[in-house]
């Protein structure tokens, strides 16, 4: 083998076991008992306390490179990735300009990735009003799937579909087996709401009513019921959207859901006025919701955890002034993600390996990023070590995302990622080595 890796604790995908992890090519050639005697060029054993994990596969990352490097880049997001045990990311189509919307832009996207990749990166293309004809040729330039929004992006140059739209692109998406996935808050009810402005946390809660999301996500589950599409509702937060998502599966509805860490850790309550970096879209609900959200996912109708990283510069999110109505709405967390939500799992006396399956194998196989996610033979040979026992505290100035900003200042955590392993060779944070990948098939 080029590297074996032993360890008291590995997370295989039938849970933990004592196992030597033999690695040929980037690739995992063998799993065998701990003492079996793989041979290796390179050993790595894990100390006693720390766990061998699959690498987490993010599928919800705005790089924002190239065009708004300035918010964040390939070269710092993947850093950040790979510092929190994220090997794999699928980069969404806006906030970069141009948006992912054709295949000329995802060149242009691929041109800016591939020298600065510390991790793999896949891409989603975008479905925004006049560009169905590019879908299927952005599908088989092996995009994963195409974002839409049914409300305001934010970016002018990535603007929402009406229902009508969305159930056309939809037609053309499940000729080719391909997957929408929806921002889903809709635009007349955010309309019909009373404009966030000022300090108070509470106004911009209002100003995005667990209804938006509610109305968006039936829409979306009609469409997906009338094309035959696999449709994926992004970032949910309201938790009363839950019965109605499970009813549409259990109909035969082909639909996945995925929340984020922000959902399942903070809470409307606890948000002080002015801290605009708590401010994103679709908003953190209260804590009888963040409780909800976590028996979906514990049920298994909300099917994994993904971060939403959607960063900007210090100075849109107006810290002086802590605006909720002006400042812009994103949470900065690819780097944190397995010990925020580890945290709070563990508190609900939740196994590691449950967390750890929520954000490696189920993104990947919710966004079909082939040959992630696992320890298994023939998987790729991307690893976290973890200490599921250490605690720190957060500080912004530590992480690798380029504005050094960040909602969890002074958090203390559980857990911390100690070493990442990519296609069998550890992150060196000076050497970019990341691939691009493509949808196979």
């Amino acid at each position: 083998m080029d590297l074996v890796i032993r360890a008291e604790r590995v997370l295989l995908p039938d849970g933990w076991s004592a196992a030597e992890v033999g690695v040929r090519d980037g690739i995992i050639a063998a799993v065998a008992d701990l003492g079996s005697g793989l041979a290796g060029a390179e050993i790595i054993d894990i100390p006693a306390g720390q766990v061998l994990l699959p690498g987490l596969v993010d599928s919800h990352v705005h790089v924002n490179d190239p065009g708004r490097t300035e918010w964040e880049g390939f070269g710092t997001a993947t850093r950040a990735a790979a510092a929190g045990g994220v090997t794999t990311i699928v980069d969404m189509p806006l906030n970069s300009l141009p948006p992912t919307v054709d295949v000329e832009a995802l060149e242009t996207k691929r041109e800016a990735a591939g020298p600065a990749a510390f991790v793999d990166v896949g891409f989603w293309g975008g479905a925004i009003p006049g560009n169905s004809e590019n879908l299927v040729p952005l599908h088989r330039q092996g995009v994963y799937g195409f974002k839409s929004f049914l409300a305001d992006s934010g970016v002018e140059e990535f603007p929402p579909l009406t229902a009508e739209e969305l159930e056309r692109d939809m037609a053309i998406l499940a000729e080719v087996d391909s997957v929408m996935i929806v921002h889903a808050e809709a635009s007349g009810v955010l309309e019909a709401a009373p404009q966030a402005q000022g300090r108070e946390y509470s106004s911009f809660l209002s100003s995005r009513p667990q209804e938006a999301e509610d109305e968006a996500i039936r829409t979306v589950i009609e469409a997906a019921r009338r094309t035959g599409c696999r449709a994926h509702i992004l970032h949910l937060s309201s938790a009363a959207a839950l019965k109605e998502i499970a009813a549409a599966r259990e109909d035969g509805v082909r639909l996945t859901v995925e929340t984020c860490p922000h959902y399942l850790v903070l809470a409307a309550e606890d948000i002080p006025g002015g801290a605009t970096t708590f401010k994103c879209c679709p908003p953190i609900r209260e804590e009888s919701n963040r409780t909800a959200l976590w028996e979906g996912l514990r049920s298994g109708i909300i099917d994994c955890v993904v971060s939403d990283h959607s960063p900007s510069t210090a100075e849109l999110k107006l810290l002086d002034s802590g605006d909720f109505g002006a400042a812009w709405g994103g949470i900065s967390s690819l780097q944190l993600g397995l010990s925020l939500l580890w945290t709070e799992a563990r508190q609900q006396g939740i196994d590691l390996a449950e967390v750890v399956g929520w954000m490696s194998e189920a993104p990947a196989r919710v966004a079909g990023v082939e040959g992630k996610g696992r320890i298994a033979a023939g998987a790729s040979a991307d690893f976290a070590v973890f200490d599921p026992e250490c605690r720190w505290e957060v500080r912004a100035e530590d992480l690798w995302h380029r504005n050094p900003i960040t909602a969890y200042e002074t958090r203390e955590v559980l857990g911390k990622v100690e070493q990442t392993i990519l296609r069998g060779q550890r992150v060196d944070f000076t050497n970019p080595h990341g691939q691009l990948l493509r949808r196979q098939g």
